[in-house]
């Protein structure tokens, strides 16, 4: 029988693009779980409940942290994100590799309460490509990409608390270096 894989932790800055590479690495190789988070925030156009997030009321997310059901959670930009617990154990109990991406916060919740999680950074090319991304966007107001960008400063600090960082120069090649570490190719 072979070892249970690891729970592998995708985290970076927002804008850094993390779902881009999720996305194109899960086109090739859907056999890789993604993890999907909890969250207080209102859906974006085209998010879809169950598939992109949990959409969840305040109150639903307050009993989930409180019953213990996230293995991770943070606050973000005024909404609560979190990670459904016992999903993630059923996957990785079944053998599957699983994937979470998820903010600094919550990859260092996960550190502490599963010490063998593989920590992957995603880092930008340059800020300036961060600030451009974080900018582009056109989803929201002056005052939260201000947010943004105060957060993916502190973010980027973090970086050497991370096991591996990856660079995102291109979106294959990052995708195929994330599927490397996590064994699928």
């Amino acid at each position: 029988m072979s070892e249970r894989p690891r729970l592998t932790v995708l985290s970076g800055p927002s804008g850094v693009g993390k779902s881009t590479v999720v996305a194109h690495m899960r086109k090739e190789h859907p056999e890789v779980w993604l993890s999907v988070s909890a969250t207080t925030r209102k859906p974006r156009p085209g998010e879809r409940h169950g598939v992109h997030y949990f959409f969840v009321t305040d109150d639903e997310m307050d009993k989930l942290i409180a019953n213990g059901e996230l293995l991770e959670w943070a606050e973000f930009a005024g909404n609560r994100y979190g990670t459904p617990r016992a999903a993630v154990l059923e996957r990785l109990e079944n053998g599957e590799p699983v994937l979470l991406e998820i903010d600094l916060q919550g990859a260092r919740q996960v550190r502490d309460s599963m010490a063998d999680a593989q920590l992957v950074f995603l880092a930008p090319p340059s800020w300036e490509e961060l600030v451009r991304r974080l900018t582009g966007r056109g989803t929201e107001s002056p005052e939260v990409i201000e947010r943004r960008l105060a957060a993916a400063r502190t973010e980027l600090a973090a970086e050497p608390e991370f096991d591996v960082t990856l660079v995102n120069t291109s979106v294959e090649d990052v995708a195929s270096e994330l599927l490397a570490l996590m064994d699928v190719v």
